[in-house]
This record gives structure tokens, C-alpha cells and sequence, in this order.
């Protein structure tokens, strides 16, 4: 029984790192993201674009 609790503690402490190696993984590209909208807005009017054939 005492071996099966200390498999039941590790499994524990695996699944808490995994979910917060996958928080930070996910706050890193979220910072990411917000950096690249230099790019700024489509405009709406786009009528001096000639129509493809």
C-alpha cells in the first residue's frame, strides 16, 4: 500500500508540472501574439485591387 501512494504522489506531481509547463507555454505565445500587431487594420475599402482573372 505504501508504494502505491508514493506512485499515487509522483503521478500527482507529474500531472501539476505538465499543467503548468502548459500555462507558461501558453502565456509565452499569448505575449507573442500581442507583439505582432504592428501590422495594424485591414481597411474595409479594397476597390484598388484589380479582380484576378
Amino acid at each position: 500500500m505504501y508504494e502505491y501512494e508514493l506512485h499515487q504522489l509522483a503521478v500527482a506531481e507529474l500531472i501539476r508540472r505538465a499543467d503548468q509547463q502548459r500555462t507558461v507555454r501558453r502565456a509565452v505565445l499569448a505575449r507573442r501574439a500581442g507583439r505582432d500587431d504592428t501590422e495594424g487594420k485591414v481597411e474595409k475599402n479594397r476597390s484598388w485591387f484589380t479582380r484576378a482573372a
